[in-house]
């Protein structure tokens, strides 16, 4: 990296993703042990996206507003980890219930002040953000492995003992972090925001992000149901997850010279364009070995969309909100977005089984692109140049 400075955003983004691997795969499991019901359970899962849709907004346009940004990212930080550790004393389902709510409301601006102060502190080396985000691949997929281990030796509570712990850690590496010294000492001019929300470059760029959460919600949530409706076995389940993630590696290192030469827009729309590929091939896959040939996409997939819209949200956030804009990217791929393509996802398994359920979601990823290639179109020239420039 340029600057040393940059390893503490690298070591955030480890630590944040390695927290969630250490507890996030077992919260099913452990809401299972505590004997709820299949209805409780999908609630306790099913409400962090709609949750997240109204505070992620409300926390990031506080933060930018409050001038704020290090003081909320560690109250935030702080409660996650209080959550987690109530969650190991609970057994009832309303008492659950309420810390789910708790964890999913500060848990989801972390991920946005600290997108929007690594976008800072690269300076004028923005194409470098990738390589700084590799940190939460690389965390994410030590932990998971070790996360194992522990849960099988020691119990379902360990995990979450230990993603509190990581997160703990997190915090205070979050300390380092340098939010944008021109969003401190001026007033805010929220009539920036209404403008940035009118500009229909933009409306196109929350559109596209919007269809990518609702696509990468179906893969996370339904990717294990479809492989084990075309045969697979558990251990070819964990092997495609191993694919998917090394996969990120090399699209992540390489993604800012990407955004540089091609630039963002126009990456994203490429990062789509591929999702619906993958859904596609997905929908016609007989094989599990076919399957894990697939996973090789998923780094074309995921990253390059989120560095891209990360990148295309920080160029295009007027003075003194930066947050704002992150907040509003994640909102719709990690808010709304999740929650469609959770509830969609359901209801088109059931009614069009596993591969129908892909075939349908690629044929959606690809008239999404057909409406905005048409609408681009209408635009006037001088529009479409700015957006892709």
């Amino acid at each position: 990296m340029k600057n040393k400075q940059l390893l503490w955003p690298f070591g955030f983004y480890f630590l944040l993703f390695a927290g969630v691997a250490a507890h996030g795969p077992y919260r099913v499991l452990y809401f299972q042990s505590l004997e709820l019901t299949g209805a409780q359970i999908g609630l306790l899962t099913g409400v962090a996206p709609l949750v997240t849709l109204v505070s992620l907004p409300l926390i990031t346009g506080f933060a930018d507003r409050t001038k704020r940004h290090k003081l909320i990212m560690s109250v935030s930080l702080l409660l996650v980890i209080v959550g987690l550790i109530a969650y190991t004393y609970l057994k009832t389902f309303a008492a659950l219930f309420l810390i789910t709510i708790l964890i999913s409301i500060f848990f989801s601006p972390g991920m946005a002040l600290a997108n929007s102060a690594s976008m800072f502190m690269l300076g004028e080396w923005k194409e470098g953000y990738g390589r700084i985000r590799l940190g939460g691949t690389l965390g994410f997929s030590l932990v998971a492995t070790v996360a194992g281990i522990l849960v099988e030796n020691h119990g379902l509570k360990i995990a979450f003992w230990s993603g509190a712990g990581i997160l703990f850690l997190s915090f205070l590496v979050s300390q380092k972090l340098t939010h944008s010294d021109k969003e401190s000492g001026k007033p805010a001019n929220w009539n920036r925001v209404g403008k940035l929300l009118k500009n229909p470059q933009f409306l196109l760029f929350l559109l596209l992000s919007l269809s990518g959460g609702i696509s990468f919600a179906t893969l996370n949530a339904y990717l294990f149901p479809y492989m084990k409706a075309v045969g697979a076995k558990k251990a070819t389940m964990g092997l495609a997850l191993t694919i998917g993630t090394i996969s990120e590696v090399p699209a992540l290192f390489f993604a800012g010279q990407f955004i540089k030469r091609y630039k963002a827009f126009n990456i994203i729309l490429f990062a789509l364009a591929m999702t619906g590929l993958r859904f596609l091939l997905l929908g016609i896959a007989t094989s599990p070995t076919l399957v894990l040939w697939i996973q090789l996409l998923n780094g074309l997939n995921y990253p390059l969309l989120t560095v891209a819209g990360i990148t295309f949200a920080d160029e295009h956030a007027p003075e003194g909100f930066r947050a704002t804009a992150q907040g509003l990217f994640n909102t719709a791929t990690g808010g709304i977005g999740a929650a469609l393509g959770g509830f969609g996802g359901g209801l088109l398994f059931e009614s069009l089984g596993a591969q129908g359920m892909y075939l349908a979601f690629g044929t959606f990823v690809f008239i999404v692109l057909v409406v905005i290639s048409a609408t681009q179109r209408v635009l006037s020239t001088k529009e479409i140049k700015e957006i892709r420039d």
